[in-house]
């Protein structure tokens, strides 16, 4: 078997996936598919089942096909749950690479994705299949659909929990598509939340300020990687459909809208189209959120009119639970994709020697903790990573723990990351934290409410110490030559499972980097100060 690093692209091999359908027909290939066809309770029994399966291995993804109290609904819809969860095989085939490509390599073919934006595809209405069905004015009855509610104490059905939400800045006019929560107001109507900062936000809040009206349209049955990609933070200037063709290796395609003059996923299973007026809200909340806590209290939220609804006949509706790890369904997902985004950032600020970034999916969706793996090389390398982690685009918002570690440490191993906290960092030296940053209103941790949505971020540098890397206490590692031994009679020597990964080794020789004199083999420092009468070279 060919190791993770020496893998082709799924894309090169395989045509990338086109819609939720073929999706599914790939994960059932792999056998991560159950289907559920006895009649469920959309009052929290879906949401039940999902959060109970999420904590199995393996974690299969969900699809409901009967609802108790919809039978005569006219939509004949189906509901797909835990889509991604915490499967690692399931986010690799939606991201276009083969299922058993390791998390480190993932993350790493993903970063370079990123790096490739390719602008979407219009077609004709005729290549879109939601347009099978289309209902305006009194046709349109959001509560005929089985929208589920998640958490006893939600304020209500929330439908799009994994969606795709279009908006256009109204000075710019790019399209952004994101990930928002929407709860069903009426037949008519539907509550849009939204944290500050988000791009919808500003959207809506600027086109307010002008007086204008905001056209929304919504995606409530998408290929996942809709709800991977718009769940992330992008320069707003660009649009995620960019971002989305970058990683499909082709453009996307999308589809004017009927009542809106947005660009739609023309590949979507369900669309709602709609029109925010100015100033229009209405209470909406609270809702069980990624932190595994219920957000803010009851508020006030934009009001979505319904204009139009478009669906593919027997529609299927995709749902992501928000809870603890790991049935959190954003969890699994964002430990690739938001570490991808970080990594981006990095290589374009040019920070040298990054071995691996990993957000961890335990840590509040994915949200709470980023861990860096880099190869020190200069004087205060670990430390200009981690506050740049901290604050660029990709990692800046809620991000509570930056963690910096050492090239030898797996950025994805908790128990190496742990053991370099606890062997390389003196906290009274290794920690420092940032005040007043950006979070969101859904941190438990601020009260009273009034402080959110700002927060803090701790900066741990649990590196060996730069000043002394060359007489900082030596780890035990195993030689190399022995490790391949061992590696090699493993299944002779009637050992289990597979063998372990292993990033340090001894080594005969150690080249020790210094500030001043450049560097010499296994030599401590002043063994090769300049002669004073020499001119020091700072290259």
């Amino acid at each position: 078997m060919a190791k993770p690093e020496e893998k082709t692209s799924a894309s090169a091999s395989r045509r990338p996936i086109q819609d939720l359908r073929e999706w599914l027909d790939r994960v059932a290939a792999l056998g991560d598919l159950i289907q559920v066809k006895e009649p469920v309770s959309c009052e929290e029994e879906m949401s039940a089942i999902s959060y109970l399966v999420a904590k199995q291995k393996p974690s299969p993804a969900i699809i409901f096909d009967n609802f108790k109290g919809y039978e005569k609904s006219p939509y004949k819809a189906r509901s797909l749950w835990n889509i991604l969860g915490p499967s690692m095989p399931r986010i690799a085939l939606t991201l276009e690479e083969p299922p058993d490509t390791s998390i480190v390599e993932l993350i790493r073919r993903v970063k370079d994705k990123l790096k490739h934006r390719t602008l979407p595809r219009e077609v004709p209405a005729s290549e879109a299949g939601f347009y099978q069905n289309t209902l305006t004015g009194d046709q349109i009855d959001l509560t005929q659909l089985p929208i589920p509610k998640h958490w006893p104490l939600d304020g209500g059905r929330y439908a799009g929990t994994a969606d795709c939400v279009i908006t256009r800045d109204p000075d710019s006019g790019y399209l952004n598509v994101g990930t928002y929560r929407m709860m069903i107001q009426g037949k008519k109507e539907a509550g849009l939340y939204l944290s500050p900062g988000k791009d919808a936000r500003l959207h809506i809040t600027r086109s307010w300020q002008m007086g204008k009206p905001v056209e929304v349209a919504a995606a409530w049955g998408i290929d996942p990687l809709f709800m991977v990609v718009g769940s992330q933070t992008f320069p707003k200037n660009v649009s995620e459909y960019e971002f989305l063709g970058g990683i499909k290796g082709e453009p996307i395609p999308v589809v004017k809208g009927k009542t809106t003059n947005l660009l739609l996923p023309a590949n979507a299973e369900f669309i709602v189209e709609g029109i925010i007026k100015p100033n229009s809200v209405k209470s909406e909340g609270p809702f069980g959120e990624f932190p595994g806590y219920y957000g803010r209290p009851e508020a006030g939220c934009p009001l979505v009119e319904i204009t139009a609804i478009h669906h593919r006949n027997n529609p299927i509706l995709t749902n992501a639970l928000m809870a603890d790890y790991p049935s959190n369904e954003q969890s699994g997902f964002f430990a690739i994709i938001r570490s991808a985004r970080i990594w981006d950032d990095l290589d374009k600020l040019g920070i040298p020697g990054i071995q691996g970034i990993y957000a961890h999916p335990a840590a509040a969706g994915g949200f709470g903790m980023t861990v860096i793996a880099l190869e020190q090389r200069y004087a205060g390398h670990a430390a200009q990573a981690l506050a740049l982690a901290a604050q660029v685009p990709g990692g800046a918002y809620y991000t509570k723990w930056i963690v910096a570690v050492d090239e030898d440490i797996d950025p994805t191993d908790t128990d190496q990351v742990i053991w370099a906290m606890s062997s390389r960092c003196n906290p009274i030296d290794d920690i420092d934290v940032l005040r007043n940053t950006w979070s969101t209103w859904l941190d438990p941790t601020q009260n009273p409410p009034e402080k959110r949505p700002y927060g803090s971020k701790a900066l741990i540098n649990a590196c060996k110490e730069h000043r002394h890397l060359p007489i900082f206490s030596k780890r035990t590692a195993l030689r190399k030559e022995i490790y391949d031994k061992v590696a090699g009679e493993w299944k002779k020597l009637g050992l289990p499972g597979q063998v372990p990964t292993v990033r340090a080794f001894e080594e005969d020789k150690k080249v020790i980097y210094h500030e001043v004199g450049g560097f010499e083999p296994g030599k401590q420092p002043g063994e090769d100060k300049p002669d004073s009468s020499s001119k020091e070279s700072n290259g």
